[in-house]
């Protein structure tokens, strides 16, 4: 594999060296480059530099553009207003560059991080014995496609699904099963996840009625909750099948989702269940957690309820039971000591985002997090409807997440259908197809959004095939493949000599700034600038497509197979691209 310096790289170190030499006592000044809409980039450091020097910017902005070196990358330098650099690169450099990035294969010259680390990353936490509600979808959706975009810079990643799995409702359920123990058989053969979650559901319901209406049922389903907790086997095989159930559905809803979920992964409340008990101990030796009213906690100065007195973070009730807390802390204390993680991301509702800051806190108070091992939650705001308000189904209730993802595929497939006689579809790839664009508009508008921005589930906006959708990108990509299969004995083919139009200078400036879009996603964990970049190098691509023939007319040999270059380019920059955000990008469409 071999990183590409991107255009953005060498136009810096070119003015970089001209500022040191034009101004040595700066020592190694940062021009302060950035892309610009006057000329390709514009360089406005050298105000800060010249008022520091206490220089003329205009006469300090001269001396750099002398010093410069141009030729190779630099084809025209000129100083603007009160000494910024507007500069413009060579045609030359731009498809020399995209060359490079093209022979490198699937990493497009995207280089790998320096110094790589390990993060644990905790998303898509559904609860066992419950069906999975809209609410569950931005945390697997987010979750994903920082998983992918942080492994593909050379990030270890560890995946941790923390599943709801413990707690009280689990003595009501096993108490249950014990007295019904035919409740949970099956007639035999495998059973489908929706199957498994009905069966659940109903003995949930069951279990419920006797557990409100007979005190004794209720006195026994108590005793049982203890018995989970002291490990008692006969308990723990019931709970064991309650698990077992609920993760036949979860993956059947990861796998409609197009998500892979590995079991190894599924590491839920119960996995830190033995580590409780000490996490208590050594926060409350260290003096972290006090006893307050017989519970152990952790206040703190700036945290506060409406009547002014301290809100703790209870780590253990004064029943003897342990709350969220104790869990996520001694799932910190896993995570940095057993998995050796430098960084945790939490991908979690943006209303647990106080729990968190306490949880953090109390973490950094007890030395498991530092400036060297640091915990970040990756908040997200709600699912709206298109009435702005909450998601909810007519009759109050919140959508199951498997009726919202059927009729998205639902849509998608009759979006697909009409156009696939054109394309010639059969009805296997209309299908196939229906399903990559209904999911992939799903992910798509959460990803397009900013994660801690609330956002609308339109779904006629989400499969429409005009705007900043994932069906626009999927059409760009099927578009630009459509046209390999008309080009005949023509090649894609870089020819750096050639003079661009305007539109094949956009597009090529646009596919340099990949790497670059890639460092800084991975960066802030933030997928929805992938999408605005991917949204964008579509747009260019239109642009380029209308004004720059390919196929007809034909233009001469060489500007052909240089835009089929760039077409090649952009048709595996868009894969790569959607592929890290979790969707598929069909080869026909």
């Amino acid at each position: 594999m071999a990183s590409v310096t991107s255009l953005t790289a060498s136009v810096h170190q070119r003015l970089a060296d001209a500022l040191s030499a034009a101004l040595p006592e700066a020592g190694s000044a940062d021009p302060l480059l950035r892309r610009s809409d006057r000329a390709d980039f514009q360089a406005n450091g050298i105000l800060a530099l010249a008022k520091k020097a206490k220089a003329n910017p205009r006469e300090l902005a001269t001396q750099v553009v002398e010093r410069v070196e141009s030729g190779d990358v630099i084809k025209d330098i000129e100083v603007s207003g009160p000494g910024f650099l507007n500069i413009t690169i060579t045609d030359r450099a731009i498809v020399s560059n995209l060359a490079e990035r093209y022979a490198d294969g699937e990493r497009l010259g995207v280089p790998l991080a320096e110094n790589p680390g390990t993060t644990v990353i905790d998303y898509a936490q559904p609860n066992v014995a419950k069906e999975m509600h809209v609410g569950h979808l931005r945390s697997a959706v987010i979750g994903d496609a920082v998983v992918q975009i942080l492994e593909f810079t050379g990030e270890s990643v560890v995946r941790r699904h923390h599943i709801g799995d413990w707690g009280t409702q689990f003595g009501m359920l096993i108490q249950y099963l014990i007295e019904h123990p035919h409740e949970l058989d099956h007639k035999g053969g495998e059973v489908s996840g929706e199957e498994a979650m009905s069966n659940l559901n109903r003995l949930y319901k069951a279990a419920r009625t006797v557990f409100d209406s007979d005190e004794e049922f209720k006195t026994r389903a108590r005793r049982r909750v203890v018995d989970l907790q002291a490990g008692e086997p006969e308990t723990l095989a019931m709970w064991q099948k309650f698990v077992d159930e609920s993760k036949i559905y979860f993956y059947s809803v990861f796998d409609k989702l197009d998500m892979e979920i590995r079991d190894p992964d599924v590491v839920g409340e119960s996995g830190y269940n033995d580590m409780l008990d000490e996490t208590c101990r050594l926060l409350e030796e260290s003096g972290v957690a006090v006893r307050s009213d017989g519970a152990l906690c952790v206040f703190f100065d700036d945290v506060k309820g409406p009547d002014g007195n301290p809100v703790p973070l209870i780590v253990r009730k004064s029943d003897g039971g342990y709350g969220y807390a104790a869990t996520d802390l001694s799932a910190i204390r896993d995570r940095v000591f057993n998995l050796k993680a430098d960084s945790l991301i939490y991908v979690v509702d943006a209303r647990q985002s106080l729990h968190f800051k306490m949880v953090f806190e109390t973490a950094r108070r007890a030395g498991w997090l530092n400036d060297d091992v640091k915990a970040h939650q990756l908040a997200f705001g709600t699912v709206l409807g298109k009435d702005g308000k909450p998601f909810k189904t007519r009759e109050g209730e919140t959508v199951r997440l498997v009726d919202l993802l059927d009729e998205a595929i639902d849509r998608a497939t009759a979006v697909v259908r009409e156009k696939a006689e054109k394309v010639g579809l059969s009805e296997r790839e209309i299908e196939e197809n229906g399903r990559f664009v209904g999911i992939g508009a799903v992910k798509y508008a959460d990803l397009s959004t900013s994660a801690v921005r609330d956002y609308k589930f339109d779904l006629d906006q989400m499969v429409s095939l005009n705007g900043d959708t994932s069906v626009y990108l999927q059409y760009a990509y099927a578009r630009i493949r459509s046209i390999f299969g008309k080009a005949g004995d023509r090649t894609p083919l870089a020819h750096p000599e050639l003079e661009l139009a305007p539109a094949e200078r956009a597009l090529g400036l646009h596919l340099d700034r990949f790497g670059e879009t890639l460092d800084e996603v991975a960066a802030e964990y933030a997928p929805h600038k992938l999408a605005a970049y991917l949204y964008q190098l579509a747009s260019l691509y239109t642009a380029f497509y209308d004004q720059c023939p390919v196929i007809k007319p034909a233009p001469e040999q060489e500007v052909a197979e240089n835009r089929l270059f760039l077409c090649d380019l952009t048709a595996r920059t868009l894969h790569q691209g959607m592929t890290l955000l979790g969707i598929r990008t069909p080869e026909r469409l």
